[in-house]
């Protein structure tokens, strides 16, 4: 896993140097931008595998470059991580609602931040144990693609997003509670609730357009994906 490129955006100098520091001594690569404007510039040139955001940044915030980020076609698959002292829920809401992966609150432990940024590394890059294929109707998952199809079309999903269709699409019937999905789709739980999985539900059922109706609520009890067409 090392020697992965990771974008850290934040103007307070003290912790992004904190950040970069943990970060490279594990054997990431890190690059700095203190603003959303230079974030962008940074993409635009470099590919990198994962971004750390600030919110509250000078110029446009982490919202708007997390919202800019995720509706580019070729950024949209790159892990985002909101790191910020907004810790409201609503904030957090807001934050997977754009299509971040993961939300943290400062103050922050650094070691918990390294382990994070590993947990949604290692869910993008593990290749899937059983079919590259998973189908349903017009609904084509390419596992070993990392690439979900409706009626031949591309849809571009964050690999949270992703995760939580295909665990969905191999229980085809069964119920998945939310905590069930929690432990499944996240490997550290620390900050993230019941209703970070109901947000995520939505922005799928949303991406999926007609198919998201193969996303089923089972009233008091979680999700399951339908067995019907």
């Amino acid at each position: 896993m090392a020697g992965e490129r990771i974008l850290i955006v934040e103007d307070d100098n003290h912790i992004s140097k904190l950040v970069k520091y943990n970060l490279e001594k594990t054997g990431f690569n890190c690059v700095v931008a203190i603003t959303g404007e230079k974030a962008l510039e940074v993409l635009d040139r470099d590919a990198v595998d994962l971004i750390i955001l600030d919110i509250m940044l000078p110029g446009i915030d982490g919202f708007q470059t997390c919202k800019i980020i995720k509706q580019n076609e070729k950024l949209s698959s790159v892990p985002v991580i909101m790191l910020t002292a907004k810790g409201e829920e609503i904030d957090r809401v807001v934050g997977f609602e754009l299509g971040a992966d993961d939300y943290i609150v400062k103050p922050f432990s650094p070691r918990e931040l390294v382990l994070r940024v590993k947990a949604i590394l290692r869910r993008g890059g593990l290749k899937e144990e059983s079919r590259d294929i998973l189908a349903q109707g017009n609904l084509k998952v390419d596992i070993s693609r990392h690439k979900v199809f409706i009626d031949e079309k591309e849809i571009h999903l964050t690999q949270v997003e992703f995760k939580l269709l295909t665990t969905l699409m191999r229980r085809k019937g069964r119920v998945n509670s939310r905590d069930k999905l929690l432990d499944d789709v996240w490997d550290i739980s620390a900050d993230v609730t019941t209703r970070t999985i109901d947000t995520h539900i939505k922005r799928l059922r949303q991406k999926l357009g007609k198919i998201g109706k193969l996303v089923e609520t089972v009233r008091g009890i979680g999700y399951r994906f339908s067995e019907e067409d």
